[in-house]
């Protein structure tokens, strides 16, 4: 049973999937500071629990865990309709997400089907299940967690490149939709470089090996906590610490004849960080 607690009627809502661990637990921990109701989202119903629990005690805040697995329709329709009807609701975090290794047709189809279904299709139809009532009452907004892979094309990464350059796409046309409503509801497209979370041990990736420069690794407490200042100034896309946003800048600016034996180079190392765990 979902446990919403006995929170205020007039109290925020926020909605965070991909909230059992990572940068999906920090949002939720730095929502519930600021007073947010927290809908936790995620398939792993025990670490949302062990998650909703330490919020009730430590910040006394309303957080209702939802289990679900947004690469099943039925699943992400549940989450919809828990959007969509309430009153309160005032934040989406499309945040889950997963990557996947090796060349597009080598890769298991459906791994690589499911992270079109996340990355894509979930954000897509919460993103629209949560504008209709933030529009009508102008306020709130959507933070979809893209990466800085978005700007990069590189072997081996086809599908995470691919989605998460959607994900800016489809938030910066969102944004422009909105100002040219007048509407105050804003959307931003958060992307983070390297951040320490589950995300490289999921893939069995060496961290160290993966990029050996302890500098451009990020907490994951620091990345939401520029996530919410840029969101709170209306920024439509933020690029956490000055050395990823001169990464970005430099792949923006230079020729692809110069960009893509780097990215094969990249590929190659997170290639051998893979196999060395192994």
């Amino acid at each position: 049973m979902l446990n919403r607690g006995h929170s205020n009627r007039k109290q925020k809502v926020a909605l965070i999937t991909g909230a059992s661990s990572g940068l999906g637990a920090e949002f939720a921990r730095a929502l519930a500071a600021r007073g947010y109701a927290l809908v936790l989202v995620a398939r792993r119903r025990d670490r949302l629990e062990h998650l909703a629990a330490e919020l009730r005690s430590h910040d006394g805040c309303v957080a209702e865990v939802l289990a679900a697995d947004l690469t099943r329709d039925d699943d992400v329709e549940t989450v919809a309709r828990r959007i969509s009807s309430d009153a309160n609701f005032q934040l989406l975090i499309n945040n889950a997400g997963f990557g996947a290794l090796g060349d597009y047709h080598e890769a298991d189809l459906s791994r690589q089907m499911n992270m079109h279904r996340l990355h894509v299709l979930a954000t897509a139809r919460l993103t629209h299940a949560a504008l209709g009532g933030l529009i009508a009452r102008d306020c709130g907004g959507v933070i979809n967690v893209s990466s800085v892979s978005a700007f990069m094309r590189v072997p081996g990464h086809t599908s995470y490149n691919a989605t998460k350059a959607w994900m800016n796409a489809f938030t910066e046309c969102l944004h422009l939709e909105l100002r040219s409503r007048g509407s105050q509801v804003r959307v931003q497209a958060l992307c983070p470089g390297y951040t320490c979370t589950e995300f490289h041990d999921v893939l069995g990736m060496d961290r160290n090996r993966v990029m050996p420069m302890r500098g451009l690794w990020m907490t994951a407490g620091y990345v939401v906590e520029k996530s919410l200042q840029a969101f709170d100034r209306g920024d439509w896309m933020v690029v956490p610490g000055w050395r990823y946003r001169l990464v970005v800048s430099l792949i923006r600016h230079l020729p692809r004849a110069v960009l893509h034996p780097v990215q094969a180079r990249i590929a190659r190392n997170r290639e051998a960080a893979a196999l060395n765990n192994r």
